[in-house]
């Protein structure tokens, strides 16, 4: 296969926009689509070596994943060795046990599996996951598993129907991809049957290559690097990935690859000696950047500063660099290295690092022990009369079984609200049993409890659920207890303490669907509240201070880093109102309608003693499950604000 030069530069145009993406410049809004662009361009690559192979009559399962096994495993493992002691260090129990997990899920070409369930790449904990991205690895590990058996069924019957069914597969694949955002916002973002499309559209580009050759067309090119760039600058993390969004970076990286001949200029622009270097060191780089980034973060009790972020940047690539010279050079050289050898290699190697994650999962913990367990065990609701996420069929038709077996004799309640709510639920029933009543707990994590909004994607389930949890409350006559976190809903932006704390993930910003009247989504919210109050007695809470750090995790880190004794910590209340001025005032209006009662958190650990702060913890021992829903301590609080609203029996 004839070495192309610009798509080792077109590597590096895909791997410094994730590097610099993960190390929050926001100048590449759109950079985790370095991915996407990888994608297309492995896809090209092994079907452009799997045809010349096959046509030669000398294609071999057995060489194919000897190629992969010395490209891919030999750094991953190298990085992978490098984890081990700063997990152990550094990382608190509760880490260290999803860590360990993380490894069997490499070593089993599985961690997209073990990631898709565990969180969203957009989430706030993804930051501090150090094998993160070892998820698009192994969607390409299980293409090379299936693909090329694919081809080798169905090459009998000619390259012309070989294309035919790699297209109509990776249509499947795409309509598959629009389908599952469309269902639940991001839930297929690693999942291989969404992915397939985008290496299969690299694939497309092999076949029309192996057929016509790559053609020099200026415009064409053009076009393709502007796709490319348009998606780095505009695209971000509230568009729903992968979709049909995703077409602009797959067809422009299929354009470079069909039309960046030699004599085109873009050719001359990607074959740079500066891109070719970066993209020779690509694949070094991205194993490095992204467990460099998430140990800093786990070790550092502040936000990492942007100098600090360019400087891990930096060594990355110096990282990428040595690793490419001393160990992805020599284990490609077959004299060097035999087969043999790189079997032992290989099996000892995901061998050894499964023991050591299954060991991990199983009980040994790390050299920082020093996690809340209170915090980390205790907070769950796991009674039979919480609903999280609905009921299929409709919550309506179990309606009256919740009635029946979760109201009590007294003074009756329904919770709905995100993942606050449940946080709160626990604590909750424990008070209101205690009075004889009753509590049912309708819950949706990340779904704001407000009919007729959403986030973007949108959360078609949680527009369902809601909808459907409200139908089944306001047709009882319960008290309804409604919290959210109010700020992130309907502000849009992750919390800053301005003291370190800076909380990650994305923006989960809300908007209105279907709405008759123009309304901005304060109106919306305070008018909805206000006509279910016309029906049901709403007891609402208001939004919990934020903490913008983890706040177990910087405890446990001044325990074992600077204060073996402990110290308590807090955050400025000054900020806190500042950061929620519209909050603030859109309960201060719902304070003033008739059968509406507010709980006001903020009152129970801001400006105690007039100390202008708001207490994130008490005796060493966290308010916070994170870093903004409450501890079963803080949550005994509020409860009890609420079980003084309760009349005795």
């Amino acid at each position: 296969m004839k070495y192309r030069p610009e798509i080792d530069g077109l590597r590096a145009l895909a791997v410094i926009p994730v590097i610099l993406f993960h190390a929050e410049f926001s100048l590449f809004m759109g950079g985790f689509i370095g991915v996407d662009i990888f994608f297309v361009i492995s896809g090209y690559l092994i079907t452009s070596i799997i045809i010349a192979d096959l046509e030669a009559h000398k294609f071999s399962i057995l060489n194919f994943y000897e190629r992969r096994a010395r490209r891919i495993l030999p750094a991953l493992f190298l990085v992978i060795f490098f984890c081990l002691p700063f997990a152990w260090h550094w990382m608190l129990a509760e880490q260290f046990r999803d860590f360990s997990q993380s490894l069997v899920g490499v070593s089993a070409f599985a961690s997209n599996i073990l990631f898709h369930f565990e969180s969203g790449y957009f989430a706030p904990s993804a930051e501090l996951k150090p094998l993160l991205h070892t998820w698009s690895l192994a969607v390409e590990e299980q293409y090379y598993v299936i693909f090329p058996l694919l081809l080798i069924a169905i090459w009998k019957y000619g390259i012309n129907k070989v294309f035919l069914v790699v297209g109509i597969l990776a249509l499947l694949s795409l309509m598959i991809a629009e389908f599952d955002w469309r269902k639940d916002g991001q839930s297929s973002f690693y999942l291989p049957h969404a992915r397939a499309w985008e290496l299969l559209a690299g694939s497309i580009s092999a076949f029309v290559i192996h057929k016509q050759g790559v053609k020099s067309n200026e415009l064409l090119a053009s076009l393709g690097l502007l796709m490319i760039a348009g998606s780095l600058f505009m695209i971000d993390e509230n568009i729903p990935f992968p979709s049909i969004y995703t077409l602009i970076p797959v067809v422009g990286v299929m354009l470079l690859i069909l039309f960046a001949g030699e004599k085109t200029r873009i050719n001359q622009v990607l074959s740079a000696n500066i891109l070719v270097g970066v993209g020779l060191i690509s694949y070094s780089a991205y194993l490095w950047h992204q467990p460099l980034f998430a140990f800093v973060r786990l070790r550092s009790l502040e936000h990492p500063s942007s100098l600090l972020m360019g400087l891990l940047v930096l060594c990355t690539f110096l990282l990428a660099y040595l690793t490419w010279k001393y160990i992805e050079g020599p284990f490609r050289d077959k004299e060097k290295v035999t087969r043999r050898q790189l079997l032992k290699f290989s099996v000892g190697g995901l061998v050894f690092f499964s023991v050591i994650g299954l060991l991990g999962h199983f009980g040994v913990s790390s050299s920082n022990i020093a996690h809340n367990q209170e915090v980390i065990d205790d907070w769950r609701d796991l009674s039979p009369c919480v609903v999280i996420k609905g009921f299929r069929p409709s919550l309506l038709e179990q309606r009256k079984t919740l009635l029946s077996e979760c109201f009590g004799q007294n003074e009756n309640f329904i919770l709905i609200g995100d993942s606050h709510g449940e946080a709160l639920s626990k604590s909750l029933r424990m008070v209101i049993d205690e009075k004889n009543g009753g509590l049912i707990s309708l819950l949706h994590n990340g779904c704001l409890p407000i009919v007729g909004t959403s986030r973007v994607p949108l959360q078609i389930n949680c527009i369902k659920n809601k909808k459907d949890y409200w139908d089944s409350a306001l047709s009882t006559n319960a008290t309804i207890i409604v919290a959210a976190r109010w700020r992130l809903n309907l502000v849009g932006t992750r919390f800053d303490n301005t003291e370190g704390g800076v909380e990650y993930g994305d923006s989960s910003l809300n908007i209105l669907l279907n709405s008759k009247e123009k309304h901005d989504i304060y109106e919306y919210t305070k008018l909805f509240l206000r006509t279910a109050a016309h029906k049901n007695r709403l007891i609402l809470i208001d939004q919990i201070p934020e903490a913008g750090w983890h706040v177990p995790e910087r405890i446990a880190k001044i325990k074992s880093f600077r204060e073996p004794e402990g110290v308590d910590i807090s955050t400025s209340y000054e900020v806190f109102l500042d950061q929620n001025k519209p909050i603030r005032a859109l309960f201060a209006e719902l304070e003033t309608v008739p059968n509406i009662s507010i709980i006001h958190p903020s009152q129970l650990v801001c400006n105690i003693e007039n100390s202008n702060r708001c207490v994130n913890s008490t005796d060493s021992q966290s308010l916070y499950i994170d870093d903004n829903h409450p501890s079963p301590r803080f949550a005994e609080k509020i409860s009890k604000e609420i079980s003084n609203l309760i009349p005795k029996e």
